[in-house]
């Protein structure tokens, strides 16, 4: 199927080719030449328009169907969704919990409630967690940051518990912050029952859900993020090693969990970079360990090879400066808020093209980031985007001379 792909894009460019060479031909044929006639170029100009506009985009390929229960697939710049399938269907998350988990430690941190370098005391409840552990022991003290190691390394639930505990008094308090977070991240489908992700039939999450979390990770946190790439933690005289496989198979992984119960089968959240296109997959459900693996790479591959990202805009970066009238200034320059991308088949990101639209009169004064239009990205007759155009910096009202002015050009205008 690549190979089809790559033979349609070289056929179009040799249609393209062949029509310029027939287009220089006819331009210095005898017959051109000699009748200097307008309709003879026009007509060879037609033909050059025509045989560019016929040279479309190659075919894209359907995404792969995987062997599991819901994924998803996404680009993290621009949150356009790839593939997916039963991303809505809300299911036990198992050990991707510990993202959340992962998240709200960060966020106290942030916010000066707990330090990376508190001393920890563990308590019997989180010695006593069964399933995955990093062997910690009831009375010892821990750094925080070694156990945010074992949370997101080793996936150990006695460490999930320890740090709930230090955080919020409570794990039971410390899941209300975790539930705080996924409403105000707009995880609309998610409850939190526990902060290791043990079974409980309300403890539940989907997989659009986890790729919102994913990028808030990634984005919030990117100093503890990287915590996610770390192949192997000892402590206590015990390694254990990262289950994320992908982390061994493919350089461009960097993360992100793994998770894994009974009830909710093999899962995996990965994420990977390649020419600084990051792209997050979402496995749930799956069969088995190997096989989580095999259609997270599917996934990624897949997005890789027929998908690019672009940014369009840079937050600030001035798109367009407008008139402002009645203003101590004359022009206004407006852009966009935040650093704005777009996902596109890989074969349409040179057919991209932006209108920008304003207000037809914009009058003084202007507030920063006030809204004063939009442009809107399209490709062919698709609109792939839209973004508000705001004010890159106030202008105040004008005084009483320049009003008078600027009324007396507008009248005229």
């Amino acid at each position: 199927m690549m190979r089809d792909v790559l033979s349609g894009a070289r056929i179009t460019t040799l249609l393209m080719l062949s029509g310029l060479a027939n287009c220089l031909i006819f331009f210095r044929s005898p017959v051109c030449r000699w009748s200097h006639s307008r309709v003879a170029k026009r007509l060879a100009f037609a033909l050059l328009i025509t045989t560019c506009a016929s040279v479309s985009a190659g075919p894209l390929p359907a995404p792969p169907q995987l062997s599991a229960k819901s994924y998803m697939l996404v680009d993290y710049h621009s949150g356009r969704v790839l593939a997916e399938s039963n991303a809505d269907e809300r299911m036990e998350p198992a050990s991707l919990t510990k993202m959340m988990t992962a998240y709200v430690v960060s966020q106290e941190v942030d916010r000066g409630t707990v330090a990376w370098d508190d001393d920890v005391i563990i308590s019997e409840k989180a010695q006593s967690m069964e399933g995955s552990r990093m062997f910690i022991e009831s009375g010892k003290e821990v750094k925080l940051w070694d156990l945010l190691k074992g949370l997101i390394i080793q996936s150990g639930n006695d460490a999930s518990v320890a740090l709930a505990e230090h955080v919020a008094g409570s794990e039971e308090g410390f899941v209300s912050l975790m539930n705080h977070a996924a409403g105000e991240l707009g995880m609309r489908d998610t409850f939190y029952e526990n902060s290791s992700g043990l079974p409980h039939p309300d403890h539940l999450t989907t997989a659009r859900d986890l790729a919102i979390l994913s990028r808030a990770l990634i984005r919030d946190y990117p100093q503890e993020y990287i915590l996610y790439a770390v192949r192997q933690f000892e402590f206590n005289n015990i390694a254990q090693p990262n289950r994320n496989k992908l982390l061994w198979r493919d350089d461009s992984v960097d993360g992100i969990k793994t998770g894994h119960t009974e009830a909710a089968g093999y899962c995996l959240v990965a994420s990977a970079v390649r020419n600084d296109h990051r792209l997050i997959s979402i496995v749930m459900g799956a069969k088995g360990e190997k096989v989580r693996a095999d259609e997270s790479q599917r996934l990624l591959n897949y997005g890789f090879r027929f998908f690019k990202t672009k940014r369009v805009y840079a937050a600030g970066e001035t798109v367009r400066e407008a008139r402002i009238w009645m203003g101590d200034e004359d022009l206004l320059p407006l852009g966009v808020g935040d650093d704005w991308y777009v996902t596109v088949p890989r074969d349409e990101v040179d057919l991209l093209e932006s209108q920008i639209e304003l207000r037809n009169y914009i009058k003084a004064p202007a507030r920063l980031g006030q809204q004063f239009g939009r442009v809107v990205l399209t490709s062919g007759d698709e609109v792939v985007g839209e973004a508000p155009l705001l004010a890159l910096r106030k202008v105040e009202e004008g005084n009483v001379l320049t009003r008078v002015k600027h009324g007396i050009l507008r009248y005229f205008k």
